[in-house]
């Protein structure tokens, strides 16, 4: 499944386009960018409440195929735009990680 398609079935909202073609073959949750960046997996959905310029850091080194923003965390408007610079997809939704990242297992 890529990232648009994961879009869709969610009814994610698509905050930044970066690659939306790109696969998704795990899943990651985390808001310690330090853990974050050592641990998350490539090509994985990462969600995270963390909506600022350091995430999107931390999404780049750690490659993942995109950030969802859960229980609609904000995105500042500096993350966008180094989002947008990077190419780095930002999804956002209301739900939680826990059931989010449990419609996701059943997806991928």
């Amino acid at each position: 499944m890529n990232v648009k398609q994961l879009a869709e079935e969610l009814n994610l909202e698509i905050l930044t386009e970066g690659d939306l073609e790109r696969d998704v073959l795990e899943c990651y949750i985390g808001d310690l960018l330090s853990w974050v960046m050592g641990r998350a997996p490539e090509d994985s959905a990462w969600l995270t409440v963390m909506g600022n310029i350091n995430s999107i850091a931390v999404a780049t080194l750690a490659d993942v195929s995109c950030i969802i923003l859960v229980e609609n965390a904000a995105l500042d408007e500096e993350a966008k735009n180094k989002a947008e610079m990077h190419d780095v997809t930002i999804l956002r939704t209301e739900e939680n990680s826990y059931s989010l990242a449990l419609k996701i297992s059943e997806l991928i």
